[in-house]
């Protein structure tokens, strides 16, 4: 016979298994989030600290070129700096993502051997019947009792 209170245990732990796992995905979404929306606001202020510098080297001393020059060099640099801490945050996303995944086979793995346990007991429970060949209990049929990884007649 099934143990009721042993299923039922179960089931509560898996339902509350699966939806940790997914707001901790939703979590690590928004972190990668801010981390891509932080390189850019860093880059954006690297880009406009270069413009300040260009402005000032043409102001100062009328050098065009060479402010030309060295405006392009720090953007450059600041594009180098951003692309780099985009790749970062990219890596730290796709690590925290792996680990994610690796946690969420886990808890199908978890979910899978539950109802292999339940669908064993449920074909112990038949076989009990039919050996003993005791009637169903009331409000139970044959095709009630099929393991849940077949599918119904």
């Amino acid at each position: 016979m099934v143990d009721q209170s042993a299923a039922l245990g179960l089931t509560d732990e898996l339902r509350v298994a699966v939806p940790e796992e997914v707001r901790a995905a939703k979590r690590i979404n928004s972190e990668g989030e801010r981390i891509i929306e932080k390189a850019q606001d860093e880059a954006e202020r690297i880009v406009a600290k270069a413009q300040e510098q260009a402005a000032f080297l043409i102001d100062e001393r009328g050098l065009m070129n060479v402010a030309d020059q060295e405006s392009r060099r720090i953007i450059g640099n600041a594009h180098e700096d951003a692309d780099e801490i985009r790749r970062g945050a990219d890596e730290y996303a796709v690590s925290v993502l792996v680990g994610l995944e690796a946690d969420v086979v886990k808890t199908l793995q978890s979910i899978k051997k539950g109802i292999a346990l339940l669908d064993e007991r449920r074909a112990e429970l038949l076989a009990d019947a039919a050996e003993d060949d005791e009637p169903l209990p009331e409000g139970h049929e044959d095709d009630e009792l099929e393991p849940q990884g077949q599918a119904r007649r």
